[in-house]
């Protein structure tokens, strides 16, 4: 097994087992597939159409991380849980250098598109499969968590975060939110923020005896019970 598995998180939702990236990505090895969730490809260039002025690297960045975890993982599917683009016109937008490297990471692969709040259409002029929802097995891939029980969901949308407090010292993460059942994955971009696990917006998706936030670390992910996470 290689470095790139060992540093990652085993985990199980609804039966399936599955690793968890330190860098954001969701893999199930057994069946070939990554997912990742809400990169925000050319949130940078959408500010700027507004007189906004954000760093322009987001898009490198992002693709850079997403090249990473797939060399890692190599795998035969990729699913992208909406928000992959940070409007409608994200793809048409993006520069041809970065839309041959993303063609690039795309090629030989199954692709599918989840279709988000911010990018409900197919990405203009590019491969892959663009749906609503994707089931597969006992998983069921989809942008916006579903309030209810849900056994299998893998969402986005709300880009998870937690807090811990330890010897008066405040650590904050991007994280895996999990029950066991569902899992809500953090946002994979690199101009996303982060909303506490705790926050209302979670309500009724996850108890909190039952919830674990995965955080990511530089190299690892680090799993917190719920009831030692703190609010924001």
């Amino acid at each position: 097994m290689s470095a790139e598995r060992i540093a990652a998180r085993r985990i199980t939702i609804a039966g399936e087992r599955a690793l968890c990236d330190h860098r954001g990505a969701l893999v199930f090895p057994e069946i070939g597939l990554l997912a990742v969730s809400d990169l925000h490809l050319e949130k940078g260039s959408s500010f700027a159409r507004r007189r906004s002025f954000l760093p322009p690297y987001d898009t490198a960045a992002t693709l850079d991380r997403l090249a990473a975890v797939i060399a890692a993982h190599d795998p035969a599917i990729v699913v992208s849980l909406g928000d992959s683009f940070h409007d409608g016109g994200g793809a048409a937008r993006m520069p041809a250098v970065y839309r041959e490297r993303l063609l690039a990471l795309m090629a030989g692969r199954d692709w599918y598109w989840i279709a988000g709040n911010h990018d409900p259409e197919a990405p203009a002029d590019l491969p892959g499969r663009t749906a609503a929802e994707l089931a597969i097995g006992s998983l069921l891939f989809r942008h916006e968590p579903q309030r209810g029980a849900a056994a299998g969901e893998i969402a986005g949308h709300l880009h998870p975060g937690a807090r811990i407090v330890r010897r008066g010292r405040s650590v904050r993460r991007a994280c895996f939110a999990c029950d066991g059942q569902r899992l809500i994955m953090p946002a994979f971009g690199a101009l996303t923020g982060t909303l506490n696990v705790l926050d209302r917006a979670y309500a009724g998706l996850f108890s909190r005896d039952s919830l674990t936030a995965y955080m990511l670390g530089a190299d690892r992910v680090y799993p917190i019970a719920g009831s030692l996470l703190a609010p924001a």
